[in-house]
């Protein structure tokens, strides 16, 4: 049985045009529709920030499992699309990693390590796209 290591609770009211906030009230956002709300941050930008971090600390348990000492950075574009006119809505993510002082080929094989390791990674697998880039 797997231990629990964490968990936390988030709290939405109003949808895509709400706010969202955590029980110890450390986050609190007015939430929006992407490109129409600017002083609101949504769903997408959320997922982002997420998945990037937990990526970028499942590379650097890769790189430290083989013994590199690096300083990784992982951004992560969360597009939100639409098939037809009706409500058939999807997300895609295209991550893109750096590793200071490594070549793309190192860079890309500790990649593939880290989309082993990375929750994230192993809950959205086969069921949305995700593609891995080093820049």
């Amino acid at each position: 049985m797997a231990k629990k290591l964490y968990t936390t609770t988030m709290t939405n009211t109003g949808g895509r045009s709400g706010e969202v906030w955590s029980n110890d009230k450390k986050w609190d956002f007015k939430i929006g529709t992407p490109g129409v709300d600017k002083d609101s941050t949504n769903p997408e930008q959320l997922f982002a920030a997420g998945y990037a971090s937990c990526f970028n600390g499942a590379l650097e348990i890769a790189l430290q499992q083989a013994g590199v000492t690096a300083q990784p950075t992982v951004r992560a574009k969360v597009s939100l699309y639409q098939e037809g006119d009706g409500p058939d809505f999807h997300v895609g993510v295209e991550l893109f990693g750096h590793i200071d002082g490594l070549d793309d080929a190192e860079a890309e094989k500790y990649m593939a390590q880290a989309d082993q390791i990375c929750p994230y990674s192993k809950a959205t697998r086969g069921n949305i796209d995700v593609t891995l880039s080093v820049e």
